[in-house]
């Protein structure tokens, strides 16, 4: 190969230099009890505040209106009110000419039937048409109690089977402490998002549902990149102690891992930037996952397949060393 195509192949730039030995897994306790703290914590901001439900799993009406010229809270309010339509909530979003309204479900006797809605629905056209003439309904969704139940049945079901998709396709293709390793991991990556969604109050929706769906795809893969390495490694090493093979799996793909995770980060920030609405809170939970999930394959996954493999991963690591013949 001659110099000019070498230097081509060769990357510009790289994160850690070649033969980098980081050892990580001396910080494998700390790792392991920063993340129970935050999990533990995660899991009390669920309960309290809890999370901020959207339209799917709570019910109601969501209407997107646009006005001619800025928005004026006031006036619309007041048109409601004309109307008769009380407890609705105003956002502004995307442009200053654009309005979301909330609307709780209608009650009574009529309560999650068609024509109730509907008619919810005409009167809040009417009453911003009153308050700013020429006003646009973008868009009216509606969903009922028994329904949003259903989503966030559902929205559940989605989640634990993947787990167990998961741990299946793992501890077939590697060892039970691989699937065992990734699926705690990634259930720890679930609750510090939930913690995430908690604090920041992005609404919990199926929009939300298929951001950690995509988290735990993008997670998982980092995972099995290092576990091949690893499972390489076990083959080509068969006495090195399984801490310092962890280590030197981790040190071989940790370029690879941080340009990749760079390479994803970047591509979904614009969205969370510029994404408007509909997109940012999708946009802002993943780039919490990358960050959460990369750190999770070194910090997290590789301490608990040490701590589960260590006696049955390098059983020829604690043999003793066979004798020296004495010379004659």
């Amino acid at each position: 190969m001659s110099n000019s195509t070498s230097a081509l192949l060769r990357p510009r730039f790289r994160f850690v230099k070649d033969g980098t030995r980081i050892k990580f897994m001396r910080g494998r306790f700390l790792g392991l009890a920063v993340s129970a703290f935050l999990s533990a914590a995660s899991v009390g901001l669920f309960f309290y505040p809890g999370l901020s439900l959207g339209i799917d799993f709570k019910g109601g009406i969501v209407v997107e209106a646009r006005t001619q010229g800025p928005a004026d809270f006031a006036k619309i309010r007041a048109g409601l009110a004309a109307q008769h339509v009380t407890n609705a909530g105003l956002q502004r979003f995307g442009s200053a000419d654009d309005v979301l309204i909330r609307l709780d479900a209608p009650a009574g006797k009529d309560a999650g039937s068609e024509a109730a809605t509907q008619s919810l629905v005409d009167k809040v056209r009417a009453g911003v048409s009153q308050a700013q003439p020429g006003t646009q309904i973008l868009r009216a969704d509606a969903v009922g109690a028994s329904v949003s139940s259903e989503l966030f049945r559902n929205g559940l079901l989605a989640l634990g089977i993947s787990l167990l998709m998961i741990l299946a396709y793992i501890w077939f293709r590697f060892e039970w402490e691989f699937a065992v390793s990734a699926v705690a991991t990634l259930v720890l990556d679930i609750t510090k998002t939930i913690g995430f969604l908690a604090i920041t109050r992005f609404e919990f929706d199926l929009v939300m549902v298929a951001a950690i769906l995509t988290v735990l795809g993008y997670s998982t893969n980092d995972k099995v990149v290092v576990y091949d390495r690893v499972r390489e490694n076990l083959r080509k090493y068969r006495t090195m102690p399984l801490r310092e093979l962890i280590d030197l799996s981790i040190n071989e793909t940790l370029n690879r891992t941080l340009g990749t995770s760079s390479t994803v980060f970047l591509a979904a920030l614009p969205l969370a930037l510029f994404g408007g609405h509909t997109l940012a809170g999708f946009a802002w939970v993943m780039l919490f996952g990358i960050v959460v999930g990369t750190s999770s394959s070194i910090f997290i996954a590789a301490p608990i397949l040490l701590l589960l493999g260590e006696k049955r991963l390098r059983r020829d690591a604690q043999k003793p060393a066979p004798p020296r013949a004495k010379a004659k």
